[in-house]
């Protein structure tokens, strides 16, 4: 078993399998794992050995059963792993996001929507998506594309409900302050804890033969609206929630740039996906609710000291 990097590898080794987990080695893992001791890590650079070609044939040499490819974010990276894949492996699972899709129209939206990307992310990992279902649909070759939505889960600083990932959204609420959301905060936002997402690869991994070809959504049962997000949180702190409305142009002035960017991101796409292929082919339910998912999360920063009660 090779993996390009480590999400999954706690459950890859509980399972029985022998993981190698490639990565840059910059970090930790989120969460700490008994499982660790039985990986095998590699480092690589994979920018830099793709630039002199050489990424694809050190993940061939590996000879892994199959590869978990969780960080690929153009068409050529893609068509340069697989070539050298091909033939070498029996299953190739690829990480995508559910921004392949753009603004969600017809809801909760199904993996055979017609990909309508707004950004140059979501642009290139359809552009992977069709490349790779397409090698599988034509020659055979054995790839599955998985889209998660917000990973969440400790050791993550969620998308919040202002929709961006400024912590201090969370302190507002904590503290029991005025919280200015854009609109009306009825846009939503779709979180999926990040053991699901893990789940969801391994089942993939357990049955091939529905997964091949395949894409599928990896999100919570449902999404979160702004507004009701907010109220949760405000909830959790013992706190009313006092929440105001600004239109966009208004709402924009009232935080930085780089939130401002976010949240428009986020809610110009408002997800709400289904989850209903991977239950059909796959026999796969998310176990995490996405205010679970974010609890998770928000006391993780609690406990590391961003967020003060």
């Amino acid at each position: 078993m090779a993996t390009s990097a480590p999400t999954s590898s706690p459950r890859l080794v509980d399972a029985g399998h022998d993981v190698v987990a490639v990565s840059r080695g910059n970090r930790e893992p989120y969460s700490p794992h008994r499982a660790w001791q039985r990986v095998t890590t590699v480092r690589a650079d994979r920018a830099a050995e793709e630039a002199d070609g050489t990424f694809g044939a050190r993940i061939a040499g590996l000879e892994g059963d199959a590869v978990i490819d969780l960080i690929c974010f153009t068409e050529q990276s893609a068509r340069h792993l697989a070539t050298a894949l091909t033939g070498r492996v029996r299953h190739f699972l690829h990480c995508g996001t559910i921004w392949v899709h753009g603004p969600s129209t017809r809801v909760p939206t199904t993996e055979d929507r017609p990909r309508r990307p707004i950004a140059d992310y979501g642009r290139q990992k359809a552009a992977i998506e069709a490349y790779l279902l397409d090698r599988a649909h034509r020659d055979g070759f054995p790839a599955t594309v998985i889209h998660p939505g917000h990973i969440v889960g400790p050791g993550w600083a969620p998308v919040n409900p202002a929709g961006n990932i400024n912590p201090a959204v969370f302190q507002t609420l904590a503290d029991g302050a005025e919280l200015a959301l854009p609109h009306l905060g009825m846009e939503t936002v779709h979180h999926v804890h990040a053991d699901d997402v893990a789940r969801l690869f391994m089942d993939a991994l357990a049955g091939p033969t529905a997964a091949t070809g395949e894409n599928f959504h990896s999100v919570a049962a449902s999404a979160l609206t702004l507004r009701g997000y907010a109220e949760a949180v405000a909830g959790w702190f013992g706190q009313e929630p006092r929440l105001t409305y600004l239109p966009w142009e208004r709402w924009r002035e009232t935080v930085s740039e780089e939130d401002a960017r976010v949240t428009y991101d986020h809610i110009a796409h408002s997800p709400h996906c289904s989850m209903d292929k991977a239950l059909r082919l796959l026999g796969h339910r998310p176990r995490h609710t996405a205010l679970d998912a974010v609890a998770e999360a928000v006391d993780w920063l609690v406990e590391a000291g961003t967020i003060t009660r």
